[in-house]
């Protein structure tokens, strides 16, 4: 059988022998076996179960890559699949997103297009004004603000919000997503991004790094789902249990 050394499997990944011993101790790798002397001695198993811990790291995140690996250690086959699922179901919901978002900037950047010259466009609104230009009710206005969506300033006088252009274009982003079946929280980390990029002409550039983000995300599912399966091969694991 062949051995290895905690700074053996270290080398391989470029990490810490102390990073190892933690992976042991939180249960992302079995337990190694001791010499006489104390000292840990690693199998091909354990080789094999870094490989796959390292390998949902970088494909679902620190948290589920964990988690994965001590369910798996407990047997539990079934409830591995399901959180796997669950990753697999949280991007395709991203590109779901990454579309709708796109197809929103498309379709307000035509908009702006058709009427470059729409004065009205560049002043300000109220909650009324840009509730009737929605065909929303202000109520739904208010909501938007609640999430994050909308951060309208106040008339320094009367203390009503008031819509800049930056406003109605989230705004209008917002109605879109809405349709589109989105729920508020996730509307609002979208429009953050908007704000962050500085504008829809800007956002095209942070669409293709996310688009990037995603595609980069599918291929490490992909690696990890390898790693994993010759993981499970693999003599001297905790039997799985289903249901």
């Amino acid at each position: 059988m062949i051995t290895f050394r905690p700074a053996d499997l270290a080398r391989e990944h470029g990490i810490s022998t102390q990073a190892v011993r933690n992976y042991e101790r939180d249960g992302c790798i079995p337990p190694a076996e001791r010499t006489h002397s104390g000292y840990r001695i690693y199998s091909e198993v354990h080789a094999a179960a870094l490989r796959t811990y390292l390998a949902l790291v970088r494909a679902y995140g620190h948290a589920a890559g964990g988690q994965l690996m001590n369910t798996l250690h407990d047997g539990a086959l079934d409830d591995v699949l399901t959180l796997i699922d669950r990753g697999h179901g949280q991007l395709l919901r991203d590109r779901e997103t990454l579309d709708a978002v796109r197809k929103a900037v498309d379709h307000l950047t035509a908009e702006s297009d058709a009427a470059p010259d729409r004065s009205a466009d560049s002043g300000t609104r109220t909650i009324g004004e840009l509730a009737h230009r929605l065909r929303v009710t202000p109520a739904t206005l208010r909501s938007w603000e609640g999430a994050g969506i909308l951060v309208p300033a106040r008339d320094p006088i009367t203390g009503y919000r008031v819509f800049h252009a930056s406003d109605v274009r989230d705004a209008e982003l917002a109605h879109l997503l809405r349709r589109g079946g989105y729920p508020l929280d996730h509307i609002a980390t979208v429009v953050q991004q908007i704000r962050t990029a500085g504008g829809t002409d800007t956002l095209s550039g942070a669409l293709d790094g996310w688009q990037r983000k995603l595609t980069a995300q599918g291929l490490a599912m992909l690696a990890a789902a390898t790693r994993l399966s010759h993981y499970l091969s693999l003599p001297g694991l905790p039997s799985t249990r289903t249901g």
